[in-house]
């Protein structure tokens, strides 16, 4: 038997309402807020996700085997190529993303979080 369920995940960043938005683009919702240092991702399909305000965000190096990446988020994605050019125009850096003959890229949010584009 399950001791908890995961109820959401939650971003450190510096600019919470901006990261919030990265993701309703990519990933659909609305950006629901209590104040500065909180804001929630609703109504998209999947976890919830939060974005709390963290001064001083470092973000993590990638790949970097002095720094670790902490966790990323796995994205399923129909066509890798037209979510790949739709997540650049929303502001993401490649990390990983040259070898097209795996099934996912690796990007960073404008936070500098990483996470992968992966073909469905």
């Amino acid at each position: 038997m399950a001791i908890a369920a995961l109820g959401t995940v939650v971003l450190d960043c510096a600019d919470p309402r901006a990261l919030a938005a990265f993701y309703a683009e990519v990933l659909g919702g609305r950006v629901e807020s209590d104040g500065d240092d909180w804001v929630t991702l609703t109504g998209h399909q999947g976890t919830p996700l939060a974005f709390q305000a963290a001064p001083g965000h470092t973000a993590p190096e990638w790949p970097s085997p002095d720094s670790s990446q902490q966790f990323h988020l796995d994205l399923t994605v129909e066509d890798l190529d037209t979510a790949e050019s739709r997540v650049l125009a929303l502001g993401a850096k490649p990390l990983d993303a040259d070898d097209r003959s795996r099934g996912f890229r690796v990007y960073a949010d404008p936070a500098g979080h990483p996470f992968c584009l992966c073909a469905c």
